[in-house]
C-alpha cells in the first residue's frame, strides 16, 4: 500500500510503526475470510481491509475521527485471526492499537461511552473493585430488563452466580517444588481472573510445583494492562505494565527467572509486546528481557514432561482461544497436554473465529458478541463433549453464559489428572 506520510509525521515512532505496517498490505483481501465481524455484519469497513483504510486515512490527514470511523474500529474484536490469514504479514495488531490510542486522544465519545468505559478502565484491572461489582451486578441482575441500555444489560449478566472466595495462593509469597527443582518461575496472578474464578491459579501451582517449578508470586504485579491497552488508554495500559516489568526485574536481578508464566492467554499476548510497548521507554531493556521470558502455561508444560496418563473416558471440546492461536501462535500445545493427560480432545468447526469474548467487547459490543457466542456455543456442543476447555478467563465466562456443558480451564484438567482435586466446576457431574 502506498503512504504518503510527511518526513516530520515519521518522526512520530508511533507514526513510523504505522507506515511499515501499511505498507506491508497488498489489499489482497484475504483476511475478510477469517474476520469475524465481516462474516457477520458483511461491510467492507468491518474487515481489516477496511479498517486500515480508515485508519490510514486518519492518521496521514491527521483528520479528527468522525463517529463513521471510530464505529467501525470500536467494533474490531482484536481477535487478530487476520494475522494469521494474511500472506504479508502485516502487523494489524500494532495498527488498530495506535489507532485506538489516536480516537482516545483526539475524539469526544457520547457521555454514556465515555462513562462506560471510564468505569470498566477503575474497575476490572482492580479485583477488590471488580468483586464489588460483581456482587453490585448480582443484585441488579433480576432487574436488567430495566436497564435502557443493552450495555448496562450486559454488564449485569456477567455476573456469575457465584463469586468465589479469595485465595490467599495470590498474595506475593514463594511456593517450594514438590519434586525435585527443574524451573524458577513467575506466575503472574491477573486481575479479573482473581475476581471471577481463583481455582485457576491454584491449579496452576499445584501444577507446577508437583513437576518440578519453585514458583514465585512476585511483589507489586498485577494487571498486565491489555483492557486499558485495548481501550486506547495508553497512560494507564502502560503504569500497569510498567509495575510488572519492575515487580519481575527485581525477581530476575535477585534469584533469577527461568519464565513468567501467564495462564490467561489474553494477557500472555500484551506481555510478549511489552517490548514493543516500552521500545522508546527508558523501561526499554527491561521490558524486552521480560517479554522474552513470558511463556503460556502450555508452553512450559510441555518443557516439563507432562506425565503420561490412563483414559479417562472424558471427550474435551478444546476451544482455541483467539489471543492464544493468533495473538501467540499457539495452536497445537494445549491439545497435545490434553491427550498425554488420557483426555479425548475435539475442536469445533470454524475454531479460528472468536467467540465473542474479546477483553471488554462483550460489554460494549453485546449485540455483535451475542451473535459470535451463539455460533461458538453451537458448534462447540455439536462435538457432544462431557467437558470445554479454554486458555482464557474471557472465553470461559462468555461460552459458560451460553450452555450447559461444564467449561473449565485446560490447566484445570491437566492438574486433576497428575493428582490435583477434581475442577469445582466438575463436581456436579458423574
Amino acid at each position: 500500500m502506498q503512504t504518503n506520510f510527511s518526513e516530520e509525521q515519521l518522526r512520530d515512532p508511533g507514526i513510523a510503526r504505522a507506515n511499515e505496517i501499511l505498507r506491508a498490505c497488498v489489499h489482497c483481501g484475504f483476511c475478510t475470510a477469517t474476520c469475524p465481524t465481516y462474516q457477520i455484519l458483511g461491510d467492507e469497513l468491518d474487515s481489516p481491509r477496511g479498517r486500515i483504510y480508515l485508519i490510514k486515512d486518519m492518521l496521514e490527514n491527521e483528520r479528527m475521527p468522525d463517529a463513521r470511523t471510530v464505529r467501525h474500529i470500536d467494533r474490531c474484536l482484536s481477535c487478530l485471526a487476520c494475522m494469521t490469514t494474511c500472506p504479508s504479514g502485516v502487523h494489524y495488531m500494532h495498527l488498530i492499537d495506535l489507532a485506538r490510542s489516536y480516537v482516545e486522544q483526539n475524539y469526544k465519545r457520547p457521555f454514556m461511552d465515555r462513562a462506560l468505559r471510564r468505569v470498566l478502565a477503575w474497575i476490572l484491572p482492580h479485583p477488590t473493585r471488580f468483586r464489588l461489582a460483581l456482587l453490585a451486578a448480582k443484585i441488579g441482575r433480576p432487574f436488567r430488563r430495566l436497564m435502557p441500555d443493552a450495555r448496562l444489560r450486559a454488564m449485569l449478566e456477567m455476573a456469575p452466580k457465584r463469586i468465589p472466595p479469595v485465595s490467599r495462593n495470590d498474595d506475593p509469597q514463594c511456593f517450594a517444588p514438590q519434586a525435585p527443582r527443574r524451573m524458577r518461575v513467575a506466575l503472574m496472578t491477573g486481575c479479573a481472573q482473581k475476581a471471577l474464578n481463583t481455582d485457576i491459579n491454584d491449579a496452576t501451582i499445584r501444577l507446577l510445583t508437583r513437576l518440578g517449578c519453585e514458583v514465585v508470586i512476585a511483589e507489586g504485579a498485577g494487571c498486565c494492562g491489555a483492557l486499558t491497552h485495548h481501550m486506547g488508554k495508553t497512560e494507564e495500559s502502560h503504569a500497569s505494565a510498567a509495575r510488572n516489568i519492575r515487580a519481575w526485574t527485581r525477581e530476575m536481578k535477585g534469584k533469577g527467572l527461568d519464565a513468567i508464566i501467564i495462564n490467561t492467554s489474553g494477557c500472555g499476548t500484551t506481555v510478549k509486546d511489552y517490548g514493543h510497548m516500552f521500545r522508546n521507554d527508558p523501561l526499554a531493556e527491561d521490558a524486552a528481557r521480560v517479554a522474552a521470558l513470558a511463556m503460556d502455561v502450555s508452553e512450559v508444560l510441555m518443557k516439563l514432561d507432562l506425565p503420561q496418563g490412563p483414559d479417562k473416558g472424558l471427550t474435551v471440546a478444546y476451544h482455541a482461544a483467539c489471543s492464544l492461536q493468533h495473538g501467540q501462535q499457539i495452536k497445537t500445545h494445549p491439545k497435545t497436554l490434553l491427550k498425554r493427560a488420557g483426555f479425548g480432545v475435539v475442536e469445533p468447526a470454524d475454531s479460528h473465529l472468536c467467540c465473542g469474548s474479546a477483553g471488554t467487547y462483550n460489554l460494549m459490543q453485546p449485540a455483535i458478541s451475542a451473535q459470535l457466542k451463539a455460533r461458538k456455543v453451537a458448534t462447540l456442543e455439536a462435538k457432544s463433549p462431557d467437558i470445554i476447555a479454554a486458555g482464557n478467563i474471557g472465553c470461559m465466562v462468555q461460552i459458560g453464559s451460553g450452555t450447559d456443558v461444564p467449561v473449565v480451564h485446560t490447566v484445570e484438567l491437566l492438574d486433576w489428572a497428575t493428582g490435583g482435586p477434581r475442577p469445582p466446576a466438575l463436581q456436579a457431574q458423574p
